[in-house]
């Protein structure tokens, strides 16, 4: 069975584990019993027979213990600085703790390019998959040191749910330094109610998420929200549980309910599709008209010229749009068939049309049902 063929109900074969800074710091620099503890877990559950992609925050924790700082520099360059010191010593604790259990490392560090890029992009799960095959941990971080934008907290909330669609994991863990999603913060609200499940991403789930910040920035929970809609939307549930509980990660794999579970769309995208809709930035815009909106969100229909109202930005053939209602209320995305100014030329017409006004016509369709992705609800539009 292939794995984007598996069923809610088998056993996980695959997870994702995301480790939060807040989890992996300490007052002195990295918390090494966290990390002890983790590593451990993370072994029994590769005993078990369960593949387990690590992504690690923490860089910025170590490289400043090193330097001996004791806060966060507030210039970019000097935090991209810390963070290529910290990374050294971050992975070096990451391999000393595994190895105690005669378990080998590697370090993968990605930027938003290569995801972003087709070939790159599948290069990066070959790697992974035979590392996996040779039973290595892929110990996985964004590349902060180059990458100005996405040094902030949160981040890598976003990379690890990437890359739970690139290796298409069977459930993606998200080790935080609260037991997961609460009404308010329960930090400082000693009435706050843990929510165990969220199945529905309503306006009081991002509002809950908005109120409770990340310790060591912006970010926070909001993130991880966001990081568990694109992954329950591609059909691959999400946990949020608190890192320091022991043997958490034994726990879950067992089936134990703890922290807050997102539950997947019934559902599961393609790898294909995982890559379209939830990993690379469109390069411009269509938006498309009601009954448009309608035939691509409630019939599964592919997107024609006819139902084109305007095309924004400049993109090639091949390359990955956004699609939007009239009103923009994002409702997908897909790989176009024709290059903007094509459609700009064709938008409106029958596709009987195309070949008269184009002088050819490759095909029907601006975008294949193939190649689209909704990620918006069906609904009325």
């Amino acid at each position: 069975m292939k794995r984007s063929q598996k069923k809610k109900s088998d056993p996980i074969g695959r997870a994702v584990v995301k480790v939060g800074s807040n989890v992996l710091t300490a007052q002195a620099g990295l918390n090494l019993e966290a990390i002890a503890s983790i590593s451990g877990q993370i072994c029994q559950l590769m005993d078990q027979g369960i593949q387990v992609i690590l992504v690690s925050s923490g860089a910025m924790a170590s490289g400043m213990k090193k330097m001996g700082l004791t806060k966060r520099p507030e210039a970019i360059p000097r935090r991209q600085a810390i963070a290529a010191i910290g990374q050294a010593g971050l992975i070096r604790e990451w391999e000393k703790s595994f190895d105690r259990f005669d378990r080998k490392v590697a370090q993968i560090l990605l930027t938003s390019d290569d995801l972003t890029s087709r070939k790159r992009y599948l290069n990066a799960r070959n790697t992974i998959n035979t590392l996996l095959e040779w039973q290595v941990v892929p110990i996985i971080n964004e590349n902060d040191t180059i990458m100005v934008e996405e040094i902030k907290l949160g981040d890598n909330d976003n990379l690890a749910a990437m890359m739970a669609l690139l290796v298409d994991a069977d459930i993606f863990i998200n080790l935080t330094d609260i037991d997961g999603l609460y009404d308010k913060d329960p930090r400082v609200y000693p009435d706050a109610r843990l929510i165990p499940r969220v199945a529905i991403y309503s306006k009081n789930i991002e509002k809950y998420a908005g109120d409770i910040p990340g310790a060591l920035g912006t970010g926070g929970m909001l993130s991880k929200i966001k990081a568990a809609r694109k992954v329950t939307a591609s059909g691959i549930p999400m946990v949020i549980a608190r890192g320091y509980r022991p043997d958490i990660l034994i726990r879950l794999a067992a089936g134990e309910a703890q922290g807050t579970f997102f539950a997947p769309r019934e559902q599961r995208l393609n790898r294909k599709k995982c890559w379209i809709g939830y990993t690379v930035n469109p390069q411009g815009t269509l938006r498309v008209d009601a009954g448009a909106a309608r035939a691509l969100m409630n019939s599964g229909k592919s997107l024609l010229p006819s139902g084109i109202v305007d095309v924004q930005g400049q993109f090639p053939v091949g390359a990955v749009v956004a699609i939007a209602t009239e009103g923009g209320r994002l409702i997908g995305s897909g790989l176009v068939n024709y290059n903007a100014e094509a459609i700009r030329t064709i938008m409106g017409l029958k596709t009987n049309q195309i070949k008269v006004r184009l002088g050819q016509k490759t095909y029907d369709e601006v975008i294949h049902r193939d190649n689209l992705v909704i990620t918006g609800e069906p609904e009325a539009v």
